[in-house]
This record gives C-alpha cells, sequence and structure tokens, in this order.
C-alpha cells in the first residue's frame, strides 16, 4: 500500500505529454476517480508502470473563447474519453483492452500477469472485465441511470435507464456467483489462483455501487458529489438486493493488498 493518499500529484498539459518521447502518460481530472482513469492507474499500479499524469481537458465550451475544450484532444486522438493512454511514441490508447494489452506488456519484471498464457482462463478473466466494462455493461448502465451529458454520451433513453438497474444487478449477481465458486476451492480471486485484470477492473468499477471506506478512496472537494452518486446508486431496491458480502470483501481485499491506497487523486482532500 501507499501512504501518499495526502500528496499533491503533479500534472502536466495534454501538449506537453503529446510532446513527449518517453514515458506513460495517462489523462485524469484532478480529484476526481473518474472509474476508467482509476481502473487503469490501479492496472499500472500492480503492473509497476510509473505515470505521468495528465490534465485531461473537461466536456463542453469554453465560455470565454467560445471553442470546445476537448477539440485539442480529438486532433490528438480522434476521440476524447478517459482516459488516454500514451507511451513512448507510440498511438494513444482510449479503449480498455488495448491499454491492459500495453501496461501487460510494458510492466515490471515479476509483477502479477494480469492476462493469463493459459487461454481457457483468459477466456474468463476477458469474459468478465468485458461484462464489467464493454458496451451495455455494468458501469454502461451505470451511467445511463441519470440524465446528463455523460448519460446522453453512452446512449441515455426513458427506456434505457428504466432496464439498468436490472442489468446492473444482474452483473453483480454473476461476480458474486463466481466469488462464491472461488471460495468453495479456496480462491479469493475470480479466477485461477492469483490477482488477474478481472480482479482489478470489478473492485475499481463495484465503487460505482459500492463506495469504498476513505482509507481507499479519499473524499476530496471535487469527488463529494460523485461518490454521494455512487452511494445512492447501491440503494436502488435491485441493486441493493444484489450487493452481498462477499463482493464487499473481495473489493477491499484487492484494492487494499494490490492497489495504491489510499489513491492518489490531486484534487482538495476534506
Amino acid at each position: 500500500m501507499s501512504d501518499a493518499g495526502s500528496s499533491k500529484p503533479e500534472f502536466v498539459s495534454l501538449d506537453e505529454a503529446a510532446a513527449m518521447k518517453t514515458g506513460t502518460r495517462v489523462t485524469f481530472i484532478p480529484g476526481i476517480p473518474a472509474m476508467y482513469a482509476e481502473a487503469l492507474k490501479n492496472i499500472c499500479y500492480v503492473k509497476g508502470v510509473p505515470l505521468i499524469r495528465v490534465l485531461h481537458p473537461m466536456m463542453g465550451v469554453d465560455k470565454e473563447t467560445g471553442v470546445d475544450r476537448q477539440a485539442r484532444l480529438y486532433e490528438l486522438t480522434s476521440q476524447t474519453s478517459l482516459p488516454t493512454m500514451l507511451y513512448e511514441e507510440e498511438r494513444p490508447r482510449n479503449v480498455w483492452i488495448e491499454q491492459l494489452a500495453l501496461a501487460e506488456r510494458i510492466g515490471e519484471p515479476g509483477t502479477p500477469t494480469l492476462i493469463p498464457a493459459d487461454f481457457e482462463q483468459r477466456v474468463e478473466v476477458m469474459g468478465l472485465c468485458e461484462v464489467v466494462l464493454g458496451e451495455d455493461g455494468f458501469v454502461w448502465n451505470m451511467r445511463i441511470l441519470n440524465d446528463s451529458p455523460l448519460g446522453r454520451k453512452y446512449g441515455y433513453s426513458d427506456e434505457a435507464s428504466a432496464s439498468a438497474p436490472g442489468k446492473i444487478a444482474a452483473v453483480l449477481k454473476l461476480i458474486d456467483r463466481r466469488l462464491e465458486a472461488q471460495e468453495s476451492i479456496g480462491s479469493r480471486y475470480l479466477v485461477g489462483d492469483a490477482i488477474t485484470a478481472a480482479d482489478v477492473y470489478w473492485s475499481t468499477m463495484s465503487m460505482c455501487v459500492l463506495p469504498a471506506p476513505p482509507e481507499i478512496m479519499p473524499l476530496t472537494r471535487q469527488n463529494q458529489g460523485m461518490l454521494k452518486f455512487f452511494a445512492a446508486n447501491g440503494q436502488i431496491p435491485a441493486v441493493a438486493d444484489a450487493l452481498t458480502e462477499r463482493i464487499e470483501t473481495h473489493q477491499r481485499y484487492i484494492l487494499s493488498t494490490y492497489c495504491e491506497t489510499p489513491a492518489v487523486l490531486g484534487g482538495d482532500l476534506l
């Protein structure tokens, strides 16, 4: 674990990051645990990949200039999603599966193998990751619970929003069954007997409905509204009924044992 939760990490600008020819650069919003960025940070932490933190431009138009704040990001990467990952002089990575593959490739020797060499286990790991991270999966449906600019980016509609809690609950039940089966053979992990990408991604993303305590996820001025939203998600009846002590135990074990805790976010700690 890290005791750097109160530190103020440095952030470079997008243009500075684009000009660099060495190092691994990842975009973040200071003080905000944007879940895909937080998950990638945890993946890189497990793999021993040091990160240069880059300021991710916010959505919308600058009120003073009238310019789209994400125009430069789009120019550099042909997309605007968070996070963007830059490594050396290679092309940008913006999709979780490519980011994971890169982190696995550049990780330090002796760190855990997050993508199993065994292809049967790899199918299980990638399948679980897809259900959590992919289109119409766990996080996707969390984002369309409410009508917002982010929700509309992910296809919010009244119909989609109404079906989202059931889909979130279905993923929770799948994870719980998986953990129960693994527990019966003496494993604390979702696949096999060692940590994989499925554990890191799931334990991070599960905070969308099961907020972690401040010793894992500190409260900042910037994230206090987000964390209240996550807590409210967990109180939706279908979701609350699917949450189990087993899921909570797994989340806390993976995050506190393998990931950077307290999470170093930047921003203003409360």
